[in-house]
């Protein structure tokens, strides 16, 4: 298994290596190329950059070294450090995102849809993510309203509204769908 090298710029990570961007782009749409808002392909001359939670998945799996600059490595425990600032719920958004990642799913953040991830089974720009999940610890408490307002927002843009639920005294999940129809 290939081996990446990436640069720490505050809370991204690129990819400069045009051939190693191409790969692990093409290897599981990991990143986003610079300059290119939907790549149907790897076939693409821009360096990519990764959001921290990708990041620390691939340091993870040992697919990802880490440096900021050309004398400093970043070991995993502070790529973890710096997620954990940057990442409300660090800890439980990274078991929904693994597990995820692990199931062959291509996971992206889902600010824009006001949830935690957007999930695709093909890719960006391959297919539209299905599914919008919002993450929660076991205990935590959500609205009717909270659920309303979200499957409001993923059934205008098709897509499932799914809440997945983390249990972090032995980091299972539980996955909780909604589907909306007229009455």
């Amino acid at each position: 298994m290939t081996t990446f090298t990436g640069q720490l710029v505050e809370n991204r990570i690129f990819i400069h290596d045009i051939l190693e961007s191409r790969t692990l782009f093409g290897s599981g749409y990991f990143g986003k190329p610079l300059g290119i808002s939907k790549p149907k392909n790897a076939e693409f001359d821009a360096p990519i950059v990764l959001d921290l939670i990708e990041g620390y998945y691939l340091c993870n799996r040992n697919r990802l070294k880490i440096f900021k600059d050309s004398a400093t490595d970043v070991e995993p425990k502070e790529i973890l450090r710096i997620c954990t600032k940057q990442y409300v719920n660090f800890e439980v958004k990274y078991v929904v995102f693994e597990n995820l990642r692990d199931k062959g799913y291509i996971v992206t953040p889902g600010i824009k849809f006001g949830c935690d991830f957007a999930v695709y089974i093909h890719g960006p720009g391959i297919d539209h993510a299905p599914f919008l999940v919002k993450v929660l610890k076991q205990n935590d408490h959500i609205t009717s309203m909270d659920i309303v307002l979200a499957g409001r927002l993923a059934t205008t843009v098709k897509k499932q509204f799914i809440l997945a639920i983390v249990d972090l005294l032995d980091n299972s999940i539980k996955f909780v769908g909604f589907d909306w129809w007229r009455a």
